[in-house]
């Protein structure tokens, strides 16, 4: 370990216990605090990806910690990322390139050998930064798992980390979570427990006092906090998330927003801006007898494109769907969304799956895609077409996000690709089919940009991207949710104001104030060794230095752990 870096290791009893954000609101602390800070997560598994300015890719969550630090985000923050493919096997990821798929069996037998790539992460960080906020996964009690663990006390054993234990009180048994998880561990990991911090309590703390007390004595532990169920907009690491609740029961708003939550979606915090416009619904939906009539239907990433559209073709949503495109309501697809909206998926290399397959599309749009296996990683800037359809007022408006998919599409007609004339009838009018938007790969210095190159596609109210976190560009949300209002003669009078990278920064303070007002936060610097007042004395040219935290952004599944 290097001689100043300090670091801190926030560990759960189970799965979406709350490490995730606590670490956020602990990296935001520490950089407000003047610390250069990093986060990290030796093995991440989750479909909610991001894209490096290397073209790099790992876990969404850490990119957001990274956002909260006010640094640009590293694959060395996530040197391992399992992005599930089956029930029983995941794709995996090493230091931002795919290594293939793996089972879960085949990957726990050679998961020692990745220890060399994780430490070679870690080291660097602590070359760059003071502090590192190292986050576990799952609950380091799982006897089953914890046979080469490299993810929670290994890694703490690893990183020489001190660690904070976190028990989510909502879902109940929350002192018995923390002392189970407790006895359990041997005694050299107990030692390493240097606090409890109870999650997401509502209610008078007064009343916890006398668990609190027993707990203390029974572990031999300091609880530092009882946080509050927080009111803060901060993204959630995986589909493990309540944002994905199918929204049965909402009140109604002027603008209704159908996202389908197929079995493997990815990236759906892709959407997550439109929660913040007054006056838009965002809800997500597994069954047709939900869908209802929204104003804009939304077919998200996923990491298994064939087996989630015939999901959602033998469950009738996608007859419904195409009911409502009929209808002219809008459809806007991304990624694998937008691959399904094609007349036919080809996998003739076993990408998606392990046999070769040609597959029916929605036949929205006149495109074929095939898969391969070389993945597109990479940022992306540009602007879109000239668009037709009620969204026609996003036409030429500058997007940026960033691409994650195997595969290509394209026109699969004798006219063209590049053919933007009416081609084709659409049910029983013809349309213009013409490209969505223009892009340029963006390097990091923003100064090895490619050749602009045509992305997706747009024929009437059909819009589909390759493009993740197009919505989180300025004005892109706010415009779509203004349209879709006036397409019911409302107006939105607000939607045009929403910021979404200064409501972000905004999110990000509110959590440390929060946290600031909950843990004791002298026992954790004193548990860190470092000060509570101010920096250390360190002093490295250029360290940690990449962007403010007002000027960076995070554009924007089946979720579990091995």
């Amino acid at each position: 370990m290097s001689q100043h870096t300090k670091s801190i290791m926030i560990q759960g009893t189970m799965s979406n216990a709350g490490k995730s954000i606590l670490a956020a609101g602990l990296c935001r602390i520490f950089h407000q605090d003047g610390y250069r800070t990093a986060p990290f997560k030796s093995q991440n598994m989750a479909l909610n990806s991001y894209i490096t300015p290397e073209g790099l890719e790992m876990g969404r969550a850490q990119a957001v910690q990274a956002e909260a630090a006010g640094i640009v985000p590293s694959a060395d923050m996530n040197p391992i990322l399992l992005k599930p493919t089956t029930d029983v096997g995941s794709q995996v990821i090493v230091h931002g390139v795919s290594r293939g798929n793996m089972k879960a069996r085949d990957y726990f037998a050679c998961k020692k050998s990745l220890v060399p790539d994780i430490m070679a992460s870690y080291r660097r960080l602590e070359e760059q930064y003071d502090v590192i906020v190292i986050e576990g996964a799952g609950s380091p009690a799982e006897i089953n798992l914890k046979s080469d663990d490299i993810v929670n006390m290994g890694m703490a054993d690893m990183a020489d980390a001190p660690v904070l234990l976190v028990g989510d009180i909502d879902r109940g048994g929350v002192f018995a979570q923390l002392y189970g998880t407790v006895a359990l561990l041997t005694e050299e990991e107990r030692k390493r427990i240097k606090g409890l911090i109870i999650n997401k309590f509502r209610g008078d703390r007064s009343i916890l006092e006398p668990g609190i007390s027993m707990l203390e004595d029974l572990c031999g532990i300091p609880v530092v906090g009882v946080v509050p169920y927080m009111d803060v907009d901060i993204e959630d690491e995986d589909s493990l998330s309540s944002r994905l609740e199918t929204g049965k029961g909402k009140a109604p708003a002027a603008v209704d927003l159908a996202v389908i939550r197929f079995p493997r979606i990815s990236n759906f915090t892709d959407f997550n801006v439109f929660s913040g416009i007054p006056g838009v619904s965002l809800r997500y939906v597994t069954r047709a007898c939900d869908l209802g009539t929204p104003d804009m239907v939304i077919l998200p990433g996923t990491k298994n494109t064939i087996h989630d559209l015939l999901w959602m073709r033998q469950n009738g949503l996608e007859a419904a769907i195409l009911k409502l495109a009929d209808r002219r309501v809008p459809v806007w697809g991304i990624c694998g969304g937008y691959q399904m909206m094609g007349e036919v998926l080809v996998d003739e290399k076993g990408v998606e799956s392990d046999l070769p397959s040609r597959t029916s599309g929605m036949g929205l749009l006149p495109l074929k895609t095939e898969f391969e296996e070389e993945k597109i990683r990479t940022q992306v800037e540009g602007a879109f077409g000239q668009l037709d359809g009620c969204l026609g007022g996003l036409s030429g408006k500058s997007i940026e996000g960033y691409e994650i998919h195997m595969g290509r599409t394209y026109i699969d007609r004798e006219e063209g690709a590049a053919d933007t004339a009416r081609i084709v009838s659409w049910r029983r009018e013809p349309e213009i089919c013409r490209p969505m938007d223009y892009v340029m790969e963006t390097g990091k210095d923003r100064l090895s940009s490619r050749q602009a190159r045509m992305d997706g596609w747009n024929r009437g109210n059909i819009y589909g991207t390759y493009v993740h976190g197009i919505f989180d560009s300025p004005g892109i949300a706010g415009a779509v949710a203004e349209a879709l209002a006036a397409a019911k003669g409302l107006c939105l009078e607000q939607a045009a104001d929403m910021d979404y990278r200064t409501y972000r920064q905004q999110q990000y303070d509110k959590l440390a104030e929060e946290l600031r007002e909950n843990l004791d936060m002298a026992a954790v610097y004193r548990i860190m060794d470092i000060s509570q007042k101010g920096k250390m004395g360190i002093s490295r040219k250029g360290k940690g230095e990449e962007k403010p935290d007002d000027g960076y952004t995070v554009g924007t599944g089946t979720a579990g752990r091995y």
